[in-house]
Parts: structure tokens; C-alpha cells; sequence
């Protein structure tokens, strides 16, 4: 092996985490990730230590996978009760803010409704001082708005806090991230540094350009027992030119899941980033290799993390140039993408609104309405993206439901029929606390939370978004079937889940209406000549 000439791997996964937590928007966000830490992170290891049989028996039933059960062996006990102490020690601040948010809204929700709200200010909770304004809406329900960007300036933000965890992947499966930390072992590396950090985009700059082993060492900051590790994630084999495309048309490449590569010769798109890595499997699948050198936007849909992979986005972060992203409204669960993916060293984020476009060479990017997958709760966060190249159009609706029909004869009525759709299907989500139970101010009734579900669209409403939008072709995507995904999505179908039901049910309606439609699996090209 050539000393001076080395490359990492294209297999190292770069895992970002939080208190070795998978780090997700979140976990990110200082307004947020309190709550996790306080109702999820600690209590879930804190159950682990006390009663570690219970977690191992129940991740033996696989309809238990993306329950809150922590995937290690009773080996790890002592391993996790460190981790717990640690975490209940550094992160002390962000739990005595959590308090302090939830002592606020008992404060509002026992104000005289309508009564000014200037005498609350000097009674706000002390750690939330100056970070807050008080208001109401127009039927007199009071709230916080939280001020987001004074919070990353704050002690609540802890960039001590951020880490990466590589190691060698050659096969699908991992660990759900949702209930299980991740700990380092004999075959992975911690690195302790932010996410911006320049060694941090240096390392994925170095897929594609060699440097010496000691560079690698400095960067890595290894200890000497590592050595022989930091080895074995390099290679004197350089990658594979990156690929460009150089068709007189539009080219549209199926990544897995949410994730779609659209490009023309003036321009590349990417949405939702979630890119599998290369090593020997026998399913056919785009890597990070198949990414062209430059990816001119990447377009995200909404902060769910299989949607806004950080993963995926600090590993193109050297060639990506503008990360577009919906625009918050400030409360609690909706924090700013712009704000998080700025503070993480994202240097061109840029929000777009319903309706609003970016002109792009040959076309045009518009954000359009994106309703359902939230639980109704008020999260604006969230835009699906009409993409308008060489005169074909091609909508990614990630998650929609057609909760409201008439939104997409609206739609039609300002863009015209579509050629293409892209569109979500997972008709049986979780329950709305799995993913925003942390943040509830107080327990929701069971029967509210299974009413509430993180759903798309089923095979009715997906069948009215197709008949109301007019594409040509039709493909079902987002449904977390790709197995390199199961850290994220901890799903299992089989030909009798709902979500392949409906899906299966909605492609055979649009055949035999004339329109193509499929369900790509792991990899799909389309081709759009002139």
C-alpha cells in the first residue's frame, strides 16, 4: 500500500451522533433536543441498567424493533450506566430547561386568557429568560415563541456534545437509531469533534483525494491502539471517476427510499439525501460513488430523519452547493432546519415557501403544500418540491395525504398536468407520540395518539392526488423498504402489510387507467429525451 497515496473507503460510515445519540435535527435544535434528553435518552438507558433482560427479550419479537427497547447484550450494562452518568452530568443544563419550557406552559395555561401578558415575563422560569416572547393568537390562547438563534448562542448548545463514529460497514443492518446509543468498540473510532469542524469535511474530501497516513492520524486524532483501525479504513485505490450526465434530456436516478438524483447537463438535484455505501451485496444499488462531483441543490422536505439525513448530508457536504429547506414557524416542535444545518456548517441553506421558486439553469424548483405525516400538529416545516426542467415536470411529494383533494386541483390549476410524481405511500405510521412524545406538555390519550398517526397517503388518496395532478407515470417511493435503511425506519413488510397492500392496489389502478406506475426497490433509472 502506497503510505502517501491513500483514500478512505468509500464503506467508512461517518455516523453523527449527540451524547453518542444518532443525531437528528432534533437532537440538534437547543429548543428541542432538552426534551429528548430528559424524556427519552435517559429514561431509556436508565430502564437498560435496571432491567437489561427485559430490553434483549423484548428486541426478539421484530415488531418490537422501533419500540424503546436499547439494542446491546447485558455485556454493555456497565458500558450504558457510564454513558447514563455522563450524559446526566454534562447535559444537566439541558434538563433543567426542559423543566423550565414545561413550568412555562403551565404558567400561560393558568393566565387569565386575554389578560395582558406583560406581568408574565418577570415569573418565565429563569433559564428561559430573555429567550422567549410571550403572545397570543387570535382566540386568546397564549404561547412562547422560542428565539432560536439566541438559544444556539446560549449554554443550552453544546457543540462538546457532537461526535462522529466510524467504522467499517459491509452489510445493511444496524441498530435502531431511536432507542439505542451508539458506543465505541474494537472496530470503531470516536471522533469528538462538531460536526463544522474542518477535519470533519476534510475526511470526506479525502474519499476522493489521497493523503499520507500520518495526515489521517492528526485528523482522526488516534490513539496508538488504533492504529492498525484507522488502516483498515484506507486504501491506495483511488474511487471511481464521479459520473456526469451528458444527455440532451433530463435524467432521473432512484436512490432508495426518498432519495432521487435529477439532473440535465446544466444542473443537478438531490432530494432528501439518503445514499447507501459500496461493498458486496447482491442487491443493485446507487452509492455515494454513483453522486455526480458537484450536486447543484439538495432538497429536503421535512425534519423527519429519514428525510433530513445528517448522515448522508455531512458525507456530500464538500460537493454540494445549496441545501433548500422549508421554513419553520418558531414554535416548540418545529424548530428552524435553516438555523440547525447553518450552525452545523452548512454555509449556503437556503428556506422556500409555498409556491415560491428558484430559477435554475432550464428550469425552475417551487415549493408547493405538503399536508399529513406531522399528526396535525402545527409544523410548517414541511414542502413538497415541483422540479421543472427542459419543459418536464417532476414533483417529489415525499409523505403528502391528500387530506384535503381540492389542494391538488389548485395545484393543477397554477402548474398544469404533471409528467412525473414521486410519492409516499407509508399509509400506516407510527402513532404521533413515537416521534414528538418527547415534547408533549402532557400525556396524550391513547385513542388520540393511534387517531394522530405519521401517515402518507393509502391507495384512495393516493388515487386522488394522481387523478387531480394528471402525471404520466407515477412512482411509489419513501416506504423504507431499501434494508439499509432499517436503522431508521425499524419497518419489516411482508406481501400483507397495509403499506404494500395499498401501494401494490394504487399501481395497479393507474395501469389500467393507462398511466405507468411502479414501485422502484433500491435502484431505477428514467430517462426524458427532448
Amino acid at each position: 500500500m502506497n503510505q502517501d497515496k491513500l483514500y478512505l473507503r468509500s464503506n467508512v460510515v461517518m455516523e453523527p451522533l449527540v451524547s453518542q445519540w444518532y443525531a437528528w435535527l432534533y437532537l440538534i435544535a437547543p429548543s428541542t433536543a432538552p426534551f429528548y434528553v430528559a424524556n427519552q435518552h435517559l429514561k431509556i438507558m436508565q430502564s437498560f441498567v435496571e432491567r437489561p433482560m427485559f430490553h434483549v427479550a423484548a428486541l426478539k419479537n421484530p415488531q418490537l424493533i422501533g419500540g424503546p427497547f436499547l439494542n446491546h447484550g447485558v455485556d454493555k450494562v456497565p458500558e450504558i450506566k457510564r454513558l447514563l452518568e455522563v450524559t446526566a452530568h454534562e447535559q444537566a443544563a439541558l434538563v433543567e430547561l426542559a423543566a423550565a419550557l414545561k413550568a412555562l406552559d403551565g404558567l400561560l395555561s393558568e393566565h387569565d386568557k386575554g389578560m395582558s401578558l406583560e406581568e408574565l415575563y418577570p415569573r418565565v422560569p429563569e433559564p428561559l429568560r430573555g429567550y422567549v416572547e410571550l403572545c397570543y393568537d387570535l382566540r386568546n390562547q397564549p404561547s412562547a415563541r422560542l428565539i432560536e438563534a439566541m438559544l444556539y448562542r446560549s449554554p443550552y448548545y453544546r457543540e462538546a456534545s457532537q461526535s462522529l463514529l466510524l467504522w467499517r460497514m459491509d452489510r445493511d443492518e444496524r441498530s435502531f437509531i431511536f432507542s439505542t446509543p451508539r458506543l465505541e468498540d474494537e472496530a470503531s473510532l470516536l471522533l469528538r469533534r462538531p460536526f463544522r469542524a474542518p477535519a470533519v469535511r476534510e475526511l470526506c474530501e479525502l474519499r476522493a483525494r489521497p493523503a499520507p497516513f500520518d495526515h489521517y492520524k492528526e485528523l482522526l486524532d488516534a490513539p496508538a491502539g488504533k492504529e492498525d483501525l484507522v488502516r483498515s479504513f484506507l486504501t491506495d485505490e483511488p474511487p471511481p471517476p464521479p459520473p456526469r450526465y451528458e444527455g440532451r434530456g433530463v435524467r432521473v436516478r432512484y436512490f432508495g427510499h426518498a432519495c432521487v438524483l435529477i439532473e440535465s447537463r446544466g444542473v443537478s438535484i438531490l432530494t432528501d439525501p439518503s445514499v447507501s455505501y459500496r461493498y458486496p451485496t447482491d442487491l443493485p444499488r446507487y452509492t455515494l460513488d454513483d453522486l455526480p462531483a458537484r450536486i447543484d441543490y439538495a432538497l429536503i422536505t421535512h425534519a423527519h430523519a429519514d428525510h433530513l439525513m445528517l448522515e448522508t448530508l455531512l458525507a456530500i457536504r464538500p460537493r454540494l452547493g445549496t441545501v433548500v429547506v422549508p421554513r419553520s414557524n418558531g414554535s416548540l416542535q418545529d424548530p428552524s432546519l435553516r438555523l440547525a444545518l447553518r450552525q452545523i456548517g452548512f454555509n449556503n441553506v437556503v428556506e422556500l415557501d409555498e409556491l415560491e421558486e428558484i430559477e435554475v439553469e432550464g428550469g425552475a424548483i417551487v415549493g408547493i403544500p405538503f399536508f399529513g405525516e406531522h399528526g396535525d400538529l402545527n409544523i410548517r416545516a414541511k414542502l413538497a418540491f415541483l422540479v421543472r426542467l427542459q419543459e418536464k415536470t417532476i414533483v417529489a411529494a415525499a409523505d403528502s395525504n391528500a387530506l384535503e383533494p381540492m389542494l391538488y386541483r389548485r395545484i393543477r390549476d397554477v402548474f398544469g398536468a404533471v409528467d412525473t410524481l414521486f410519492l409516499g405511500m407509508e399509509c400506516e405510521g407510527a402513532p404521533m407520540s413515537w416521534a414528538y412524545g418527547p415534547l408533549m406538555m402532557a400525556p396524550l390519550a391513547r385513542k388520540m395518539d393511534q387517531s394522530r398517526r405519521l401517515c402518507g397517503s393509502d391507495a384512495r388518496r393516493a388515487g386522488e392526488i394522481v387523478d387531480l395532478l394528471g402525471p404520466r407515470q407515477v412512482f411509489v417511493y419513501a416506504m423504507g423498504q431499501e434494508p439499509w435503511l432499517g436503522h431508521v425506519m425499524g419497518l419489516r413488510y411482508t406481501e400483507t402489510s397495509p403499506q404494500i397492500v395499498q401501494s401494490n392496489a394504487l399501481v395497479a389502478r393507474c395501469q389500467a387507467s393507462g398511466v405507468c406506475a411502479e414501485r422502484p426497490y433500491c435502484s431505477r433509472e428514467i430517462e426524458f429525451l427532448p
